[in-house]
């Protein structure tokens, strides 16, 4: 499906609108991280048992969207992994030593005390800091996870990370028992990652790079793949639809996981999107009758085993899938980005298609501001004749590329660099042109030679097109010579993944 850049261009505004603040991310880290060493303070019943706190759920996925409306709270899902054992204590023992010290950290903090459900300790934060952390008590069961996955001849890959949890309404919830509900928030992490790793990789390098800092220094929450995009702007999609049936809405981890298992590493944002759409509901199988979507650490754990008692909800799903695939259909078909938006505001809703708006209005003022700023320094030439060719690719900028350096070689000189529109250059030189990139490989990089001028017409060399080039340790290099009178300019492309990823701009040469 070939999707126009303007339809491109307002995907990425939508999945930016959606995304919640580094600050959000930020504050919530230093929450939990605050309750994890609470628990491991000295007077605390559960330091002996070495509290490990993490965070699992969208946070985790990086998958979070802004709340619809601005009342509501994030949803911060926490897990607190103990080093017990089943064989001495009960979940609900288990559950009550992390309420009896949740409520003593709500006290030294002056918060509410923390409520109960059915699995989970529920701590509430201030109205500002607008989020609030699901706790989950659980120990580790990597072993008899791995045991129960073999002997239903099942893959074990993601087994070792498995937790056991509580749940007050499982039948052994009183009873030291074996047998525990059990839950693999990392491995269903790793699996998503997985599926996006190819991409993610590359982008943290990007990031790095351009950052002058090493890889692990840019934090997961800060980078953010085409899924991640796509499933972001899916979640908001559903939400909307489903504001009045809130029980019949397809729930996230059904999303989540059949629009990982359609992603193929599309490079871009609007790629990925269209293909999930198109693509996800041939992950949902049929076992003897009932629709079937695996976990992914646990292929037994059917995550729409729901559907069987409540149907409506599997034709709710089906039906937001197809409204989905027609109101995105609809948007790509649209004649230009107003139109579009159009199309999507009764399914994505009127604030967050202003806060896109805003965003394009905002973006035309930093270019507005960036030109009025060069008013009065000295203007940089653009050649523009018409036989210079326009990209073949279509835009997706992922990182620079630059020409850093231009050297001028001819027999009995030192070589001599030379700036781009610099003085005249003598004929019958040789050219060198070294170009730098802070993108990873594999890419491929193409040149540009546009030409000037009589001579270089009379002689069918005014060129225009693009060649591709070596690459070779080091810089890119090219070679050119100086043939022609006038006004010439060479330019560097880096193509990814058949998109155009970078671009040097023009490098002017004159030549005498």
């Amino acid at each position: 499906m070939t999707i126009a850049k303007h339809i491109e261009a307002l995907l990425e505004d939508l999945a930016e609108s959606l995304q919640i603040p580094s600050s959000r991310y930020e504050a919530a880290e230093r929450s939990y991280k605050s309750v994890g060493e609470w628990l491991h303070r000295e007077a605390s019943c559960l330091r002996t048992a070495d509290p490990q706190v993490y965070i699992q759920g969208s946070f985790r996925l990086g998958t979070t969207i802004r709340p619809v409306t601005e009342t509501e709270d994030y949803d911060v899902d926490m897990v607190y992994e103990l080093s017990a054992s089943k064989t001495q204590l009960t979940q609900a023992q288990l559950k009550a030593a992390l309420g009896y010290e949740l409520k003593a950290y709500a006290d030294a903090h002056n918060m509410v005390q923390p409520e109960e459900s059915r699995r989970c300790w529920t701590l509430n934060y201030a109205d500002g800091a607008q989020f609030h952390l699901d706790t989950l008590v659980a120990i580790p069961d990597g072993k008899r996870q791995r045991l129960l996955l073999e002997q239903r001849g099942y893959s074990t890959q993601w087994s070792e990370t498995a937790i056991a949890i509580t749940d007050r309404d499982y039948p052994t919830y009183q009873h030291v028992s074996d047998d525990w509900p059990h839950s693999n928030p990392k491995g269903y992490s790793n699996w998503f990652r997985s599926r996006m790793a190819t991409v993610f990789d590359a982008r943290r390098l990007l990031m790095a790079m351009e950052a002058r800092t090493s890889v692990e220094d840019i934090p997961d929450y800060e980078v953010r793949t085409p899924l991640q995009y796509a499933i972001q702007i899916l979640k908001r999609h559903r939400d909307m639809m489903f504001v009045d049936r809130p029980d019949d809405k397809p729930i996230s981890i059904i999303l989540t996981t059949l629009a990982a298992h359609a992603y193929q590493q599309e490079p871009t944002m609007a790629d990925a999107l269209y293909s999930i759409l198109q693509h996800m509901d041939g992950f949902i199988e049929d076992r003897s009758g009932l629709a079937w979507i695996a976990n992914p650490t646990d292929p037994a754990e059917n995550f729409a085993d729901r559907w069987q008692q409540h149907p409506e909800r599997k034709r709710a799903f089906y039906g937001w899938l197809g409204q989905a695939r027609a109101d995105f259909a609809n948007a790509a078909g649209a004649m230009n980005r107003d139109a579009a938006l159009t199309t999507l505001q009764p399914r994505l809703g009127k604030q967050l298609l202003e806060a896109v708006q805003a965003r394009q209005q905002n973006a035309r003022g930093l270019e507005i501001k960036s030109l009025l700023s060069g008013i009065g320094a000295a203007v940089q030439k653009i050649l523009q004749p018409a036989h210079r060719q326009s990209p073949p690719w279509n835009l997706a900028t992922q990182g620079k590329v630059q020409i850093e350096r231009a050297i001028m070689e001819r027999n009995g000189y030192r070589p001599q660099d030379f700036n781009s529109d610099s003085s005249s250059l003598p004929k019958h030189s040789g050219l060198r042109f070294e170009a730098d990139t802070n993108l990873p490989k594999p890419y491929k990089v193409y040149w540009q030679i546009v030409n000037t001028g009589r001579e270089a017409e009379t002689a069918y060399g005014l060129r225009g097109g693009f060649d591709e080039g070596i690459i070779t340790t080091g810089k890119l290099t090219r070679k050119e010579n100086t043939l022609y009178t006038g006004t010439h300019s060479i330019e560097c492309f880096i193509v990814k993944n058949g998109l155009l990823a970078a671009r040097s701009g023009q490098f002017i040469v004159n030549i005498q």
